[in-house]
């Protein structure tokens, strides 16, 4: 070392402030100290790659450009070396000893007397150099600067209050970084400990990451490579390498985009869901970087909920790389982010559906939950996703599914709604009353028979602008389509409904004669707002003191052979008469769900018997 005298400078105000905070309140995880520093060296060198091109004086030009870690576990030493530009005394103090930025000053001072979190320091200025001190009770730094002539340096701080400099022999062009750590960071010089670190946080660096002569990060940034560079074979290794997937991935969304952010994507839905097979609810699996460092592997609010299920990377060079990684409170750049991210994946399974819908179908069948979690949940991008839905219908066979889209594009002239019914399988919607006038009239129903359907419809409202309408309502009304000369006339229809109400009292807010029944009597049809027959077990499941008192419209069907007889003997056996009029009532809550207490019609049962057997 030549023999000067070094010169010591005190920090800048600001500085010690920043220290202050990076040690002690910004940094959640010290692990995070090796990353910033390699992020550092990383982009140095994509200086003097830059430079190579454009500059002919360099130091060292041609030679290798890669990043060197050595660990001396007796001297508790990390020794980290780039070749990159390298800094000049004035570079030196500036970028290590000063904040440049105006209104620092005040805005520190702000934050300190207001206790606010320190995010908002995100984009004011690179500060990971001075994560070091998080593990270091002194950190040198040795500089040469790519320009003919620059002085060899040494800097040194204990991170505390100021810094020396001091020239020293003959250096390399780049900078090397020698931490001392402190006692309670001893073990970041175990070679298992920072191949780790590496292998976590910057396993894409697009150099050679060296670790006592070993090169550590093999595993290439597929996401900013061309599309057409990159093999299947590569594409399935990076899932279950980089994303740790344990299957096949079924999709996979590769894309850049510049505005309104810049973005390099990978994304794979994968084969299989791992809550459906009983490992609970997943984290997400899409981890964000900037120009290849890993700022959080699983960052909150980066993408929706409910596509928690994809897995990935999103890279995007607008990120600062600072600080605000550790909290990702930069909610504005999140929600371009979330919002370009979220639409291209749901395009994407828009597409793919079309492609192949026999394998989107077994894929929906596996992850149908998330979607329709998305609906319920993600308001801006319900109306896309309402398109992946598939669901039976009673114009298709048993198992058969097809989409909204579909359903509109064979809506009859003039069908203003998409008529829909909730129940717990295709035998049990079909067996009941609700759908067999809308078979009859060639009207198309969706069969939602998923436990959450219910809240689904209710969050989606409408599609393509027709209302969901459910059939069990009342309110529905159908054009007459059934011949009318074995019904009962206006009058005795009127009386009969007239009777029906006196002698069922308030079990029912209303009794009418209807155009929708074609084989049954009677229908149960609970109003708009009324509480399904699915809601209301999930309630009495949720509450055993759940009280709900039903109350129907009863719908009679006066084509109906049993209705007819009932208006025949409402006069001349009105014993049999009141007893028929209950049990169509109960027989109508049976079929819509809603009879709770069945001891009564049994015992209702046994009298018409008797009667009937004289």
């Amino acid at each position: 070392m030549s023999e000067t005298t070094a010169e010591k400078h005190v920090f800048q105000a600001e500085i010690q402030q920043l220290l202050e905070l990076v040690v002690h309140s910004l940094y959640t995880d010290k692990d995070i100290f090796l990353r910033e520093l390699i992020s550092n060296a990383s982009d140095s060198m994509e200086k003097v790659r830059h430079l190579e091109g454009t500059e002919k004086d360099i130091k060292d030009a041609g030679d290798d450009l890669q990043i060197t870690l050595e660990l001396d576990k007796e001297a508790k030493t990390i020794t980290l070396t780039d070749r990159g530009v390298g800094m000049t005394h004035d570079e030196l103090v500036e970028n290590l000893g000063t904040i440049a930025h105006s209104g620092t000053k005040a805005f520190l001072e702000q934050m300190k007397e207001s206790g606010s979190n320190a995010s908002g320091l995100i984009g004011q200025f690179g500060v990971g150099f001075y994560s070091a001190f998080m593990v270091a009770d002194k950190v040198e730094v040795f500089s040469r600067s790519w320009k003919a002539g620059a002085e060899n340096l040494r800097w040194e701080s204990d991170g505390k209050t100021g810094y020396e400099i001091e020239t020293v022999d003959e250096l390399p062009r780049g900078v090397k970084i020698v931490l001392h750590l402190n006692e309670g960071s001893a073990d970041f010089a175990e070679e298992f400990r920072v191949k780790g670190l590496i292998e976590r946080y910057s396993n894409f660096v697009g150099f050679p990451i060296l670790l006592d002569g070993k090169r550590i990060n093999e595993v290439e940034a597929l996401w900013l490579k061309n599309k057409s560079e990159v093999s299947d074979e590569e594409y399935k290794a990076f899932y279950q390498f980089a994303c740790k997937g344990f299957d096949e991935p079924a999709y996979r969304l590769h894309f850049a985009a510049d505005a309104p952010i810049t973005i390099n994507a990978l994304i794979f839905a994968p084969g299989e869901n791992p809550e459906k097979m009983g490992f609970g609810k997943v984290d997400g699996g899409v981890a964000l970087y900037c120009k290849k460092v890993l700022i959080d592997p699983e960052p909150k609010g980066l993408l929706p909920e409910w596509l928690r299920f994809v897995k990935g990377v999103v890279d995007s060079a607008d990120l600062p790389l600072n600080i605000s990684r550790e909290t990702m409170q930069d909610s504005a750049l999140v929600q371009k982010l979330n919002s370009v991210i979220s639409k291209r994946i749901i395009k994407m399974f828009e597409k793919e559906a079309a492609a192949d819908p026999e394998k989107y179908r077994a894929f929906y069948k596996k992850f149908e939950r998330f979607f329709k979690e998305g609906i319920a949940t993600d308001y801006a991008n319900k109306d896309a996703l309402a398109k992946l839905l598939r669901f039976e219908t009673s114009m298709t066979e048993a198992g058969e599914v097809c989409s909204l889209t579909d359903y509109v594009g064979r809506m009859k002239d003039g069908q203003e709604k998409i008529y829909f019914l909730i129940g717990q399988n295709r035998d049990q919607i079909e067996s009941g009353p609700y759908v067999e006038a809308f078979k009859a009239r060639g009207l198309e129903v969706i069969y939602f028979m998923d436990a959450v359907d219910e809240y689904i419809v209710d969050s989606l409202g409408e599609f393509d602008g027709k209302k969901l309408s459910s059939v069990r309502h009342a309110g529905v009304d159908l054009e007459d389509v059934v011949a009318d000369a074995e019904a009962l006339s206006e009058e005795e229809t009127e009386k009969l409904c007239e009777f029906l109400k006196m002698e069922l009292g308030d079990a029912v807010t209303k009794v009418s004669s209807g155009k929708r029944l074609v084989d049954s009597p009677v229908i149960a049809l609970v109003p708009e707002d009324g509480m399904s027959p699915q809601v209301r077990q999930m309630m009495k499941a949720m509450d055993e003191n759940f009280k709900d008192e039903v109350k129907v419209e009863l719908e009679i069907n006066p084509r109906h052979a049993l209705v007819r007889k009932l208006s025949e003997i409402r006069d001349s056996n009105p014993d049999v008469a009141k007893l028929v009029a209950a049990q169509l009532l109960d027989n109508a809550l049976i079929s819509a769900g809603l009879l709770d207490d069945a001891r009564e019609t049994i015992r209702r049962m046994n009298s018409l018997m008797e009667k009937a057997m004289g």
